[in-house]
């Protein structure tokens, strides 16, 4: 178990389990105890109380805040402002006005950093050689956000390009991840690789690719005798060894033979 989300998902799975036990000798369950209880209870407020605590930080010049003795990252563009930020015992949600900019999963203990990738990416496609190194490039490995398909892409972009060149189509392409599902990035990603296209435009035409196939209905299979005979040609002749004769007509356009006689007559030419 390695998030308090994984906790708190075991706990709602106890918690359904216990619903079935009977406490010693009684007849009913505790959930059908609770469900006659239910309806006995004060309804919720309307209104949603905030359990969370406030704070202002100021954004560091390495895009970074300070909130109970741990550092989290906002978007670079807010380098020098004040934002506020709402502290729930699980996470940490970031505020600019009414804005949500960021929301992060809460540290537990001290003068440790929870970097996202994303938050950095304008500042890194100016300064791409700083990729390699960044600690939010470490955290987005260990949190499965940046795949081994990312990798192997970047190193033949960074073949085909060079170093700087590659490692700008690489940021470009994780921009994608804004307006992409990440497993359709990764699909596009690894099409993209392996068709030798390594420029952002080509992961994004075949990621929107892979999106396309994921929607598209599953068509029923044909019943049989419903092929065409072009469907039948295209079979291997063994099977059409074995198929009964097509004793289907031809398609004939005879029908649209009697446009040809509601032709209007021709008009004589003006002098």
């Amino acid at each position: 178990m390695g998030t308090l989300a994984e906790l708190n998902e075991m706990i709602d799975r106890w918690d359904q389990q216990d619903d079935a036990r009977r406490i010693r000798s009684r007849p009913r369950t505790i959930g059908e105890y609770f469900a006659a209880e239910q309806p006995l209870l004060a309804p919720l407020p309307e209104e949603p109380f905030e359990t969370g605590r406030l704070s202002t930080p100021r954004v560091d010049r390495y895009s970074q805040i300070c909130v109970r003795m741990n550092r989290y990252s906002v978007p670079v563009r807010l380098i020098g402002r004040t934002v506020r930020v709402m502290l729930h015992a699980s996470e940490l949600v970031v505020y600019d006005g009414r804005e949500e900019v960021a929301r992060h999963e809460r540290l537990i203990a001290r003068n440790e950093s929870r970097l996202d990738l994303d938050h950095y990416l304008e500042a890194l496609i100016r300064k791409p050689g700083a990729l390699p190194g960044a600690t939010a490039l470490d955290q987005a490995r260990a949190a499965g956000r940046f795949t081994p398909i990312h990798d192997a892409w970047w190193d033949a972009a960074v073949k085909a390009h060079g170093e700087r060149d590659g490692t700008r189509a690489l940021i470009e392409v994780l921009l994608l991840s804004r307006h992409l599902p990440h497993e359709q990035l990764v699909a596009g990603l690894a099409a993209a690789l392996k068709s030798g296209a390594l420029t952002a435009d080509a992961v994004a035409l075949e990621a929107r690719k892979a999106a396309d196939a994921d929607t598209e209905p599953q068509q029923a299979p044909p019943s049989p005798g419903s092929g065409s005979q072009t469907d039948r040609a295209q079979l291997p002749a063994a099977v059409r060894a074995h198929l009964p004769p097509d004793k289907r007509p031809l398609p004939s356009v005879a029908h649209y033979d009697q446009l040809l006689r509601l032709r209007p007559p021709d008009r004589p030419t003006p002098s």
